[in-house]
């Protein structure tokens, strides 16, 4: 690792709760905004160097690493301990599975806050200012010690409460009521479902959804994809703006397929929309011209422009 290149991280997710408030149903698998819970989380946390799910293994949208706390339903103490030993980086990522909002920019927040301060451990707060401990990065040295702390204090850690973890760690707080919202019960994922299909937020849930499905990791420009879409409709034909970008997404996929590809292939789809409607509008301009004169030419009796 370079000095400019950022220090590696882990990640732990928990997602073998007992979802008691959900009637037992697989909060995990829960699908909000056309994913699983636990696979949008696993997209927020995707620059993990390892990635541990504490869980009875599932297909997700991402590789991981499987893990479970013994006996299982322990609880979250026990099950970020069993977690915490598949992982080797100094900074570890501790996450609910539950997480419909948690975004990569909030992640890279926590992670920050942690490096640039002194503190132990850094964790978001939610609407009512209450601690989020698993919505949080962790030096993992000190959640270690406090895991041995609580397991020799009380012969294990089976059935015990994160704030007892937490409360031997010098933790910071980052407020932050979207990213810490956390699905519980069904009005929350209820919440959650009609939150992302808000006018803000659909474009970006959906475009984050269709990735998701078709395995494409790529940031584009969608503004100068919207607007292209728009131009292709208004200066050609209503039809033509899915087919405009679909052709757009192909010749950059052919070509270098990165951000700069998309950008280059609709900037030049672009400029033929403007020429494609401009010479429409000559057209129309050069026909109006012809239809006056020839109206001209029948009031008078006289031969019309295009005779001979």
């Amino acid at each position: 690792m370079t000095s400019n290149e950022p220090a590696a991280h882990d990640a732990v997710v928990l997602a073998g709760g007992g979802a008691r408030r959900l009637g037992g149903a697989d909060k995990p698998g829960v699908p909000v905004g056309g994913r699983a819970l636990l696979d949008r989380v696993l997209g927020a946390c995707a620059d993990a160097r390892a990635t541990v799910v504490v869980a009875d293994p599932r297909p997700t949208v991402r590789p991981v690493c499987w893990a479970r706390e013994d006996p299982p339903g322990a609880g979250p103490v026990a099950a970020l301990d069993a977690g915490l030993r598949r992982v080797t980086a100094d900074d570890v990522l501790v996450l609910s599975a539950d997480l419909p909002f948690l975004a990569p920019d909030t992640v890279r927040r926590l992670l920050t806050a942690l490096r640039a301060g002194g503190a132990e451990g850094v964790l978001l707060t939610d609407t009512d200012g209450r601690d989020q401990p698993l919505v949080a990065a962790y030096r993992s040295a000190a959640l270690r010690r406090e895991l041995a702390v609580l397991a020799a204090a009380h012969g294990g850690l089976a059935g015990l409460p994160l704030r007892r973890l937490t409360a031997g760690l010098d933790l910071a707080r980052v407020p932050d009521p979207v990213g810490s919202f956390d699905c519980d019960t069904w009005d929350d994922i209820a919440t959650a479902r009609a939150r992302i299909r808000e006018h803000d937020h659909v474009l970006d849930e959906w475009i984050s959804a269709v990735k998701a499905e078709l395995g494409v990791d790529l940031d584009v420009d969608t503004g100068v994809l919207l607007d292209l879409a728009r131009d292709a409709a208004h200066g050609v034909a209503r039809p033509a703006a899915p087919l405009t970008t679909f052709l757009v997404g192909y010749a950059a996929a052919q070509g270098a397929g990165g951000p700069e590809a998309v950008a280059e292939a609709a900037r030049k789809a672009a400029e033929l929309a403007v020429r494609w409607a401009q010479e429409a509008g000559q057209e129309a301009g050069q026909g109006a011209e012809r239809a006056a004169g020839q109206d001209k030419a029948a009031e008078t009796g006289g031969p019309g422009p295009d005779a001979g």
